[in-house]
């Protein structure tokens, strides 16, 4: 789908003879059929005509509503005015258009117009209705303890709900209408006061520049705006959780809602806060620090344990214990492959299989999958095509991808691991080595909004490695993240003890 470049032709306005708009409305959704107009009278003579798309109004307040009290009232003077009109019906949200442009965006929204004979606008009733999605826990990022609370389609539910978590007016929502046909509604939330005015300008340049046919999903945003698209990782945090969002946002960060889709979007986002789990922030803080430890060691686990492998059973098997060595050596005499040869067999077919579970109906995905991985590896096994050794290294690094919490960030990883392992299979530990050296190098000049990717480990910012390196204290934590939040740092001023409700000394004992 290419951006479009083209001019917008000119508005229609709505004229004041009933039967013009009339024509120019059939012209419009010609071969439309959820669309449908109903003409009537207002009192005896007065015409008049509504029309609405079928699924998106709720009919039943139009007729009780809206039609009845309209048709019934009796020939009186009133200048069909909003303020007239508000007092007639039972509808409170009311707005007046002057061109049909306007009016095509408000009942694609779930409105009703009504057109009025003699009055050269149309009247926008706010009927909106249709089914919804209830809020159920993303299955994507569940937790053993937090909010069980995902967001949903429906894109005024999930500003309601991070208006719930976050009470205070300085969290500000402004909303963009995107895609030239879609006219899909895109909010940006941040926390005013909090978020640097220059990343709030970034993202509103960025978003404003847009121009495409159509939105269907914050994945289409996220390519849009992101700094570097031809690199394999992420640089836009992406989350179905309420409370994430709000976290972000009190660190100064922006998130971005997208009307159809459940996914938001946190920028900007570093390497660090994608192995972040919003559980490790509701554990107590030295479970939460191991728990992040082993997430770090199983990063690198995923990226480097096969090539690791390759390399030294090709180049360098003096590394190896000598009766680890004669045990491998047996498990591998029949193998009619190298190392490298059957590490891809085993990486491939693995994804093969991961690929197909998420593909499959829910009910027989992770049977295939889990059931698919234990036949081939037997049968890959017994057959000779591959040894055992390398079936536990292919399994423990598929168990290692799935730690990551982020799933965008695991597939870079999955993707890595296969052009280290021919560097490995070539060069052996000097591949391997010059891999992730380029890897490094590609992450230290990654931006996301202009924001260094490996922040705040490069450049080094020692007081923020305290929720990074380990997961501190939330007591401890006292200013935010300088890269977001530089206009205002501090989360809670040194000195400044919170209400308790044993007093101020009981706090201290705690502290």
């Amino acid at each position: 789908m290419d951006a479009m470049s083209t001019v917008p032709p000119k508005p229609t306005y709505i004229s004041d003879q009933l039967e013009d708009n009339l024509r120019e409305l059939h012209l419009i959704y010609h071969k439309c059929h959820d669309i449908h107009i109903h003409t009537f009278n207002i009192g005896q003579t007065t015409k008049a005509f509504v029309i609405y798309v079928e699924g998106l109004i709720d009919l039943e307040l139009l007729n009780k509503d809206v039609l009845t009290p309209l048709i019934n009232e009796p020939e009186a003077e009133w200048n069909y005015t909003v303020k007239d009109l508000s007092a007639l019906v039972s509808i409170s949200n009311i707005t007046e258009t002057v061109s049909m442009d306007e009016l095509t965006s408000h009942l694609s929204c779930g409105c009703v117009g009504l057109f009025i004979q003699g009055v050269p606008t149309c009247f926008a009733l706010g009927l909106a209705k249709w089914e919804k999605r209830a809020i159920n826990e993303p299955s994507a990022e569940s937790v053993v303890r937090g909010p069980r609370e995902g967001f949903t389609e429906t894109l005024p539910i999930n500003t309601s709900m991070l208006r719930r978590k976050i009470k205070s007016p300085a969290m500000k929502m402004i909303a963009y209408t995107i895609g030239t046909h879609t006219q899909t509604t895109v909010i940006v939330v941040y926390m005013e006061g909090i978020a640097r005015d220059s990343l709030i300008e970034e993202v509103h340049q960025r978003i404003s520049d847009i121009r495409i046919d159509g939105i269907l999903e914050s994945g289409y945003i996220e390519g849009l705006i992101e700094d570097s698209p031809f690199s394999p990782f992420p640089q836009i945090q992406v989350t179905e959780r309420p409370d994430v969002v709000c976290a972000a946002l009190l660190e100064g960060k922006i998130s971005i809602l997208v009307d159809g889709t459940p996914f938001a979007l946190i920028a900007p986002a570093t390497l660090f806060s994608m192995l972040q789990s919003p559980e490790d922030y509701y554990q107590r803080f030295i479970i939460g620090t191991l728990i992040r430890w082993m997430r770090y060691v199983f990063f690198f686990t995923t990226l480097l344990l096969p090539s690791l492998y390759i390399a030294i059973l090709t180049f360098h098997q003096e590394m190896v214990p000598t009766s680890l060595l004669l045990s491998i050596a047996k498990s591998r005499e029949d193998i009619p492959f190298p190392a490298l040869v059957e590490a891809l067999l085993m990486e491939i077919s693995f994804e093969a299989l991961r690929e197909a579970g998420v593909r499959l109906p829910k009910q027989v995905g992770a049977a295939v999958s889990i059931v698919g991985a234990l036949v081939i590896g037997q049968a890959a096994t017994s057959a000779g095509l591959v040894s055992a050794p390398m079936v536990m290294v292919v399994a423990i690094t598929g168990v290692a991808s799935f730690m990551m919490p982020q799933y965008a960030t695991g597939i870079a990883l999955r993707m890595l691991r296969f052009p280290i392992m021919f560097l490995s299979g070539m060069l052996g530990l000097l591949g391997l080595m010059l891999g992730f050296i380029v890897i490094v190098i590609h992450l230290c000049s990654l931006r996301s909004l202009g924001v260094p990717y490996l922040q705040p480990l490069a450049p080094m910012k020692g007081s923020e490695l305290k929720d990074v390196l380990v997961r501190a204290p939330i007591w401890s934590m006292r200013r935010r993240p300088l890269f977001t939040a530089g206009t205002n740092p501090i989360r809670q001023p040194k000195g400044q003890k919170p209400d308790h409700p044993e007093g101020n000394d009981a706090h201290d004992r705690k502290r």
